[in-house]
């Protein structure tokens, strides 16, 4: 192992931490010492937190909020976060996923070069060849979320090549466990469980994902935040495994007493088939290795459901 890098507490600016990865690095940087300068684009609170409104798109309201609390390093998770969120709206992913980036690249330079963790997407790659995938495969989207993450990759990386800016983007696997709210297929079979329901999913029997708890993600987002001289600007972030639906569908059947689950053959016809993504560099850089297991992560994501509904 590593020996840790976090030496001192860090002034940390942390984009989008209403959602589920930007309240996860949040409370990991905070319960280490560091002070954390939480926004999103509205004000809210999360898990007795306030977090402030800065729209990531309000480039003045990013350098005002700089003046009042100086910070040296930033956590960008601040976008819509799946091909499935605002699917009908490309203009505003654009706006948002790749201007909010120019925004926080620029920022980041002016403040003197705040090094810049950014949270991308293994959607950026499309459908992969053959696998293990690993990052200097050549990026094909197949969506306009997935071209929009990996523009924002670009960005990042022009602005470390023209102006020493110090960045990195983890292109992270399909994200699960508790606060996950988006559209996730454990979600739906963990939901029909809890009240009582067949689960009858019309695809994806063989149909391969690659997930990885949310509790994994966060841990990489502070292993590449703390991580001086990294040799890549992008690393794969990953559980390590890949499952069918069906298997995923068995899994959680093994967890929750009572689940019944059917899944149907064939492909999801909302994502593309991606092989096994290589984590390798992930492990020797930043020392990330995933630590959750996927039933073990099913449980967790079962029992927190079940705590929020007042289940028994």
């Amino acid at each position: 192992m590593k020996e840790t890098q976090q030496m001192t507490s860090k002034t940390v600016l942390v984009t989008g931490a209403l959602g589920l990865i930007g309240n996860a690095v949040r409370h990991l940087l905070e319960e280490r010492g560091d002070m954390v300068i939480a926004i999103d684009r509205v004000a809210g609170r999360v898990d007795g937190y306030n977090v402030r409104e800065c729209d990531v798109t309000d480039i003045h309201g990013l350098y005002s909020l700089a003046r009042a609390h100086p910070f040296t390093h930033i956590v960008h998770c601040g976008a819509f976060s799946g091909p499935m969120v605002a699917a009908d709206h490309p203009i505003q992913m654009v706006q948002v996923n790749i201007g909010g980036v120019a925004n926080i690249a620029e920022l980041a330079r002016n403040l003197g070069g705040a090094r810049v963790v950014f949270a991308s997407t293994a959607t950026a790659y499309g459908a992969t060849p053959p696998g293990p995938v690993p990052e200097d495969t050549i990026l094909r989207p197949d969506s306009v979320y997935g071209a929009s993450k990996a523009s924002a990759e670009h960005l990042l990386d022009a602005y470390r090549l023209q102006f020493g800016l110090d960045t990195v983007s983890l292109r992270i696997g399909w994200v699960y466990g508790p606060r996950c709210r988006t559209a996730c297929v454990i979600r739906a079979m963990l939901e029909e469980a809890l009240a009582s329901r067949l689960c009858a999913l019309p695809f994806g029997r063989e149909f391969p994902r690659q997930f990885v708890h949310i509790d994994d993600v966060a841990r990489a987002m502070v292993l590449a935040l703390d991580t001086p001289g990294l040799p890549r600007q992008n690393y794969n972030i990953t559980g390590g495994s890949q499952h069918t639906i069906g298997e995923v569908a068995e899994l959680v059947m093994q967890v929750v007493p009572g689940a019944r689950i059917t899944v149907a053959p064939g492909d999801d016809p909302g994502d593309m088939r991606q092989d096994l993504f290589d984590i390798s560099a992930a492990e020797r850089d930043l020392d990330y290795i995933p630590q959750i297991p996927l039933a073990d992560g099913i449980r967790s994501y079962f029992d927190w459901l079940k705590a929020e509904r007042g289940a028994t």
